[in-house]
């Protein structure tokens, strides 16, 4: 989800509420902490040198239980953010805290926001020898090698 889109969804809502992948909502009371800029300038595994900028948000739950954070609050932080950052339209990168900090992606399902689970990617799967898809093979063309396994030798 692009960083448009959350201002877009915040403008509509009444209240806010973040959904892990498991569906157990974040609690009510959490915080955002950060609203970033992140670059990260690196090689991949065939040689290619690559920069990726994501927005970044950083949720906190602490013991502060009547702290509610409401949609126009966290708008002004994104459009703050956007202003000194000088932040583009990047997707969003969310970080939240479980055994150690979790990295989602965004989404929304029209109630609330969802936290979507990551992959690692091989990015230079050509140079590593990494087929794209699983090659598709048609058993008519393979040869049988044993022919104890034919059709009416019993052995099935």
């Amino acid at each position: 989800m692009k960083l448009s889109e959350v201002k877009s969804v915040l403008e509509k809502l009444g209240t806010i509420a973040f959904q892990l992948p498991t569906g157990q909502l974040v609690p009510t009371h959490f915080h955002v902490t950060e609203v970033g800029k992140i670059s990260k300038h690196f090689i991949d595994c065939g040689g290619t040198v690559r920069n990726e900028y994501i927005a970044n948000f950083q949720l906190w739950n602490a013991d502060d239980y009547n702290h509610r954070l409401h949609p126009e609050k966290l708008l002004n932080i994104i459009e703050l953010s956007e202003k000194v950052l000088e932040m583009e339209d990047l997707e969003v990168e969310v970080e939240y805290q479980a055994e150690t900090i979790g990295k989602f992606g965004l989404d929304f399902d029209g109630v609330n926001f969802q936290l979507t689970s990551k992959q690692t990617d091989c990015l230079a799967k050509d140079k590593c020898g990494i087929p794209e898809q699983k090659p598709k093979i048609r058993l008519s063309t393979l040869q049988i090698t044993d022919s104890s396994c034919t059709p009416g030798s019993g052995c099935c």
